[in-house]
């Protein structure tokens, strides 16, 4: 059956069929061919995974996101970090991983993070005498902390699809996440120290000051959100809302840059993507149940029980084969095909459902930007003005640094547990 799915999969996507009809003609395929199952579950499914409460968090915080960038809160953002790192030798580099952090807890999209930083730091960058490649290439690597750090997406879709809880994968997400990011800053500092890049002149205590005064109600966005959803004050959904309230509020009211013009955009923006998002996780419940229904997930524990008893060996096949799936799939299908396949699997060997999860959407999140798929580095090369085989050529330290992190996270569980634990 696993195999059969694959083979009309990749038939459909190769011709350019869109993800979210890719699947549901997978499924129709699949039940009239191998099964005596009506067609009719077809429909049902589909509803199935579109009815679902805990999806709402997807719209919201996409809104909220986009609101951001609308109202200057990602600029503010942005200014406060370049303002503290941006003298060092690489500081802007620096800031500019420091960025996609601070937007990645805002959110919750690796595509959304590249392009709200990359439109503001990739032409301050090359103004500056970064190399075009090198400022895209930062932006697009440090971009995937958007699927890592909460609030995440993917995360959510993986919970829901999964029923592992999108709370403790939020926080087992929090230490891998800044983990990454300290890495791609010691790469940034490293790549621009080798290009001679100029240091930038540094700042008084006076102007800092300033830009973190400025920056303040802008930082208090995630500590809102994560605290209220630890404390118990509200859920991951109602957390979706409070953030859009507050992003409307500081933007409207407190920064005075949001127009009812911008607001519509932002809102056009964010139901767009968000439609596109929602379509792929309802034709992918389908898949998911028609997988589970025919039991392939005990079919292939069954064949690693074989192979192998050791739960590190399982993680690192399974670490190799999603990096080589993240590059022919996007983030989204590739949870939604493969996180009830092979969560059942991992969590058999006694491996922590939350730590196979982190491990599962670091992997793939490495597609983002490596070619073919690479959706965050066509869309840095695009604002750089560049090729994208120049960028390519400039990620590769990136990516060798973030490929030794990932390393890290498979081998110490402990950064994914640890949080969750102690904070439950």
């Amino acid at each position: 059956m696993l195999s059969a799915f694959l083979i009309v999969l990749l038939m459909m996507l190769t011709t350019g069929i869109p993800v979210a009809f890719a699947l549901g003609l997978t499924f129709l395929v699949l039940v009239w061919w191998l099964t005596d199952l009506p067609l009719i579950l077809l429909a049902q499914q589909i509803m199935v995974g579109a009815d679902n409460y805990s999806l709402v968090a997807i719209p919201f915080f996409m809104l909220a996101a986009e609101i951001m960038a609308a109202g200057g809160i990602t600029r503010r953002i942005i200014a406060a970090l370049m303002a503290l790192i941006g003298w060092v030798r690489g500081g802007l580099a620096m800031a500019n991983v420091g960025a996609s952090a601070a937007m990645a807890s805002f959110s919750g999209s690796a595509v959304a993070d590249a392009s709200m930083v990359g439109s503001v730091m990739i032409p301050s960058m090359k103004d500056r005498g970064y190399p075009a490649p090198t400022a895209a290439a930062v932006t697009a690597s440090s971009s995937v902390l958007g699927v890592i750090i909460p609030p995440s997406i993917p995360m959510i879709v993986l919970g829901f699809i999964t029923g592992t809880s999108v709370l403790d994968m939020f926080l087992g997400g929090v230490l891998p996440g800044l983990l990454i990011a300290a890495s791609l800053m010691t790469a940034a500092w490293w790549v621009c120290r080798r290009q001679g890049v100029p240091a930038e002149k540094k700042l008084g205590a006076s102007a800092i000051r300033a830009a973190l005064r400025d920056a303040v109600w802008a930082l208090g966005l995630p500590v809102i959100v994560v605290g209220g959803i630890r404390f118990g004050v509200f859920t991951v959904v109602e957390s979706s809302v409070i953030a859009v309230a507050y992003a409307l509020l500081v933007a409207a009211f407190v920064y005075r840059e949001l127009t009812l013009k911008s607001l519509y955009r932002a809102a056009v923006g964010a139901a767009t993507t968000s439609a596109v998002v929602m379509l792929i996780v309802a034709a992918a419940t389908g898949s998911a149940w028609l997988m589970a229904s025919e039991q392939v997930p005990q079919t292939i524990a069954a064949q690693m029980a074989l192979f192998t008893e050791s739960p590190l060996v399982f993680l690192l096949i399974a670490v190799v084969f999603l990096l080589l799936v993240g590059m022919v799939i996007d983030l989204t299908p590739a949870l939604l095909i493969l996180g009830p396949i092979l969560m059942p699997v991992a969590v058999g060997f006694g491996i922590s459902p939350v730590h196979f999860a982190v491990v599962m959407v670091v992997s793939l999140a490495f597609g983002l930007v490596t070619p073919p798929v690479g959706t965050c580095l066509y869309i840095t090369a695009s604002i750089a003005r560049t090729s994208v085989v120049s960028v390519v050529r400039a990620v590769l330290p990136f990516l060798s640094v973030m490929l030794f992190t990932l390393l890290i996270i498979v081998l110490v569980p402990g950064l994914s547990t640890w949080l969750p634990a102690t904070l439950r």
